[in-house]
């Protein structure tokens, strides 16, 4: 596998490690009564997961950008 492939599948699982992360700590802790909206909505089994995703794929573009940017060497 080409290691560009590689470096992306690992920006993509840290950033829905994070995203799992951060959902999880936004319902923990009610931050703007999320978590109540969440846990007492008939359809809490698609607004959790669309949550998650959605700020996997936000996620996902922030650590690859930053590993990106790790990369460069100071002159």
């Amino acid at each position: 596998m080409p290691r560009i492939v590689r470096f992306y599948i690992r920006c993509i699982a840290t950033g829905f490690f994070v995203a799992a992360a951060f959902t999880g700590l936004v319902i923990w802790l009610n931050v703007a009564n999320l978590g109540h909206l969440f846990l007492t909505s008939d359809k809490v089994w698609i607004a959790v997961p669309a949550f998650w995703i959605l700020n996997g794929i936000v996620f996902t573009g922030v650590q690859a950008v930053w590993a990106v940017m790790q990369m460069a060497e100071d002159e």
